[in-house]
């Protein structure tokens, strides 16, 4: 099958120009010259921290402050993970790490940090930790954060 090509008039090209042309134009605005020579690094240096200062501060403005009721730190064993086959073992690990938290906590929701979850299977998925010292919070809501200890 040949593709249909598309005619193009050189007439309706040249009108569509017109139009687009008769469009008001967004106006620029003219940027004073500045020499890099006036400029030295402490300046440039003390310019960029103070962008970064005020973005953190914005940030933590931003996120509101949540009243933690309860703070425990906790033992984990995760020995019970190696019972079993081993390509499953990490897995295991996190479900006890839950299955522990519920049972001590009784969250409405619970979130392990990436931190946990990092160390946990640092060594792959055969070789879980035997325990984990971690630090759990507790707020308001009834959401509960796992931490490492």
């Amino acid at each position: 099958m040949a593709k249909k090509e598309k005619e193009i008039n050189l007439e309706d090209l040249e009108e569509e120009l017109v139009d687009s042309s008769e469009e008001p134009e967004e106006s620029i605005e003219e940027i004073e010259e500045f020499s890099l020579d006036e400029i030295t690094e402490e300046e440039e240096i003390s310019e960029i921290f103070e962008e970064e200062i005020g973005e953190r501060e914005e940030i933590e403005e931003e996120a509101p402050k949540e009243e933690i009721i309860d703070e425990r730190i906790y033992i984990v064993p995760l020995a019970k993970a190696r019972k079993g086959p081993r390509n499953k073992r990490a897995k295991k690990a996190i479900r006890y790490l839950r299955e522990y938290m519920a049972r001590h906590f009784k969250p409405e929701s619970l979130v392990i940090t990436q931190e946990v979850n990092e160390r946990i299977w640092q060594h792959g998925i055969q070789k879980p930790p035997r325990k984990l010292k971690i630090r759990a919070t507790k707020n308001i809501d009834g959401l509960v954060v796992v931490y490492l200890g």
